[in-house]
Order: structure tokens, then sequence, then C-alpha cells
């Protein structure tokens, strides 16, 4: 392994840590009172699939290649309809939760809702394998916890500049999370028809 192993491996999860970074910043603004060990799961949960991502990846290259090329194709689509379902449900209970007019917070992230979302932001990554398909075992293995690294760096990163924002614009940082969660799903969309 050398610097430049660990360079590509930081840009690496840096580029696919920012799907996870914009979900981040609306879990932030949905939660503006959100806690530290709270912000640290997030991160931890996003890192950890960014991680596993990559990894699972190299093994479906190593070892079932014709049924990983047969998958990848619905990989956006799957995103889309996640974060999808995830952000038009932050949108739905911030308007309830404007028509009861109870004044209590907007509802916490579900340990369900954290994992789609991890999901939804790492799949792509499973492509990944195939950049290091090259790699051993043990560099594929540095290569995804590198990136898990990142990913926890930015996320973190990300809930902070959320929740601070969250704080400053309450009354609309829900739906505006929201709408940030389905930009991103059809941005990954587009992305995928454009690039086909």
């Amino acid at each position: 392994m050398n610097i430049g192993f660990i360079l590509n491996s930081i840009f690496l999860g840096v580029g696919l840590a920012m799907d996870a970074f914009s979900v981040s910043v609306a879990n932030g603004l949905n939660d503006p009172k959100m806690r530290r060990r709270r912000i640290a799961v997030i991160a931890l949960v996003f890192a950890g699939f960014q991680a596993a991502m990559p990894m699972l990846g190299w093994v479906c290259v190593h070892n079932f290649v014709k049924y990983f090329n047969q998958f990848e194709r619905f990989v956006p689509y799957i995103a889309f309809l996640l974060l999808l379902y995830i952000g038009g449900k932050m949108i739905v209970e911030s308007i309830r939760g404007k028509d009861e007019e109870d004044g209590q917070n907007a509802e916490k992230l579900g340990w369900g809702d954290l994992i789609v979302q991890g999901v939804a932001t790492s799949i792509d990554a499973l492509s990944v394998g195939f950049t290091i398909e090259q790699y051993s075992a043990g560099m594929a293995l540095v290569a995804s916890a590198i990136i898990g690294a990142v990913t926890l760096v930015i996320c973190v990163g990300g809930v902070y500049i959320g929740r601070e924002f969250g704080n400053k614009f309450s009354k609309h940082a829900q739906i505006l999370g929201g709408l940030i969660l389905i930009g991103i799903g059809l941005e990954i969309l587009i992305s995928h028809f454009v690039g086909a």
C-alpha cells in the first residue's frame, strides 16, 4: 500500500459520501435539537453502509459477476424509490404537525428510516467493486474502511450544518429536508439516464 492508494481511497470516499452528506444535512434540518450521540449514530450508520457496499461489490465481482451485472441496472431506481419514500414521509409529517398545531418537535428519525437512508445513499457504491476488483482482499478491505471513515467525518459535519439551519428556519426545515431527499433521488435517477 502506498500514498497513491490511500489518496485514491480518500477521494473515492469523498465522492461516494456526497449523497450521505446531503441526507445528513436533511436529518439535521429535521431535528434541530439533535443530541451528539444521535449525530454519531447517524454518521456511523452511513459510514458502515458506505464501507460495506464497496466490499460487497468486490465480493460480487469475484464470485457472482453475471448476477451483479443484472442487478446493477436496478440500483438507481431502488435508490430513487427509497429516498422518495423517506422524503415524502418527512414532508407529510411536517404538514400534519402544522395542521395539528400542537407545538411538538418534528418526529425523530427511527431506526427503520435510518437504515433505508443508509441503503439508499450507499447502494451505488456497490459498483465501486468493479473499480477495486484488481485489489487483493486486504487492500479492498482497507479501501472500504477508508471510504467509511471519510463518510463518517463528512456526515457528522452534514448533520451539524443541517441542525444549525434547522434552528434558524424551524418552521420549514422538515419540508426542506424532505425536498432535499427527493431531489437527491431524482438526481440519482437522472444521472442514470444521462449516463446510459
